[in-house]
């Protein structure tokens, strides 16, 4: 667990943490934005995901928190990275090559659907083509 080299974190907050089995890990000095990766996780799971469920315990919130990484990982388009996601699903469908030659042998027309995934009971969407 990872702590600011604030005054209001006192040796207590720290000996919390470490009760729980969780190491202690000081920010380099001078750096704010060390952190910003992770607050920026906080800030989307707790506006996308937390503020509208009611967790009804410990077991509930791992479940969500589990899914909802999953789709901040593999599905969510992310702005810093051209609005691509971290980690792309291998694909499930042939490769353009093979697409590309489909193409020319038959007259233009879809050959891909999309289909939607819901997850957390609907409140996040996924989207994924899939061959027609």
């Amino acid at each position: 667990m990872g702590t600011h080299r604030d005054t209001k974190y006192v040796a207590s907050f720290d000996e919390v943490f470490k009760a729980g089995g969780a190491p202690i890990l000081k920010t380099p000095l001078q750096a704010p934005n060390a952190n910003a990766h992770a607050e920026r996780f906080v800030r989307s799971v707790r506006s996308e995901c937390l503020d509208h469920l009611v967790i009804l315990g410990e077991r509930h919130l791992e479940r969500v928190l589990r899914t909802y990484a999953r789709h901040y990982n593999r599905h969510r388009p992310h702005q810093g990275l051209g609005q691509q996601v971290p980690a792309p699903p291998q694909p499930s469908r042939p490769p353009a090559a093979s697409i590309a030659a489909l193409q020319m042998r038959s007259p233009p027309r879809a050959i891909c659907q999309i289909r939607r995934r819901d997850r957390l009971g609907g409140l996040i969407h996924e989207y994924e083509l899939v061959a027609a």
